[in-house]
């Protein structure tokens, strides 16, 4: 998208990361390209944004990928800052058209409502996260956490308490060797950076 609009990029994960909040200088129109973690944008996005000026900004788009639906985030996004596939979304971009509203009724208010909290309580937890024999202690995950919540300890990952369920700890893995329970069990793991390079290559 970035590239798509001529427009600068900004690594929000890298600032999260280093607990950064100082006023972001940007254009007028403001895309944020953000994951859907039950039925909201992440928390750790929303309270970044809570506590970070974007100066110069007029327009914000909400670009969300998600598994399945969004709910009703699009209602908490405007809370947070302004109402705002690819090649259509490009398209709206450069004509600075607003979004089409998304499915608004009672089910995606509910899971966006009450669901949300409590989806977060009882199940975004780092308990099952292990590694498996395969890891090389090379400390990727460590590296890439945005919550700065995996040490290495006798050359292993350890999770503590902290954490969003971003996944890049499993996705980036060059050994594959993070599990998530049994659920990710045999699940393919990518990043965007390697879906990139594949892409050059066809």
């Amino acid at each position: 998208i970035a590239e798509g609009l001529e427009m600068p990029l900004y690594d929000l994960n890298a600032c999260i990361k280093a607990g950064d909040t100082a006023p972001v200088q940007t254009g007028r129109d403001v895309v944020l390209v953000t994951p859907t973690y039950a039925w909201r944008i992440p928390r750790v996005v929303s309270e970044w944004l809570g506590k970070t000026e974007l100066t110069g900004a007029e327009r914000i788009w909400f670009v969300m990928d998600c598994g399945s639906e969004i709910g009703n985030a699009a209602g908490y996004n405007r809370q947070l800052a302004a109402q705002p596939a690819l090649q259509k979304v490009l398209a709206q971009l450069k004509a600075g058209q607003e979004f089409p509203p998304p499915r608004e009724n009672l089910y995606d208010r509910f899971m966006s409502g009450p669901v949300n909290p409590v989806f977060y309580r009882f199940f975004v937890k780092a308990d099952a996260f292990r590694a498996t024999d395969a890891c090389i202690g090379c400390g990727k995950c460590v590296e890439l956490c945005p919550l700065n919540n995996i040490r290495l300890e006798n050359g292993k990952p350890v999770w503590g308490k902290n954490c969003t369920h971003c996944m890049a700890c499993i996705c980036y893995c060059p050994k594959e060797a993070i599990e998530y329970g049994k659920k990710s069990k045999g699940k393919p793991r990518y990043h965007f950076e390697a879906l990139e390079r594949k892409q050059q290559d066809v």
